[in-house]
């Protein structure tokens, strides 16, 4: 799903021309954290039950339609209040992970530090922006 996303979105990727909040990471660390983000999910959905991979399923779809609105569209608080949703379905998803399996559900917990982070810095883009 990264990759499909990132082939869509990297004619339109503007990141170093974007005034950024303090505390931004340079461009390369984002397809590392999401590379080891996304192999982490995959392990985790892996240990699911077919009840459990619904909510899987939908936050994936809403992370990877925020990459479209904030790219390719410059919806910038569109995308704030978007990652809000994403976050949400995420914390849905680790209750839910967790009481199938532990490892799972705390497996996820570094994905949701860094969508809180990610959010941090898609409301700086916005404000600055």
């Amino acid at each position: 799903m990264g990759s499909i996303i990132g082939l869509i979105i990297s004619p339109f990727m503007n990141y170093q021309s974007l005034n950024k909040p303090p505390l931004s990471p340079p461009s390369l660390t984002f397809p590392i954290v999401w590379t080891i983000l996304y192999i982490i999910m995959g392990y985790s959905f892996y240990k699911q039950d077919e009840q459990n991979k619904t909510i899987y399923y939908l936050q994936l779809i809403v992370n990877g339609l925020w990459s479209i609105f904030f790219f390719i569209f410059k919806w910038y608080l569109f995308s704030f209040l978007w990652i809000i949703l994403l976050i949400i379905l995420v914390i849905i998803m680790i209750t839910k992970f967790y009481k199938e399996n532990k490892i799972s559900g705390l497996l996820n917990i570094p994905y949701l530090i860094w969508l809180l982070f990610a959010s941090y810095l898609s409301f700086g883009v916005y404000l600055l922006n």
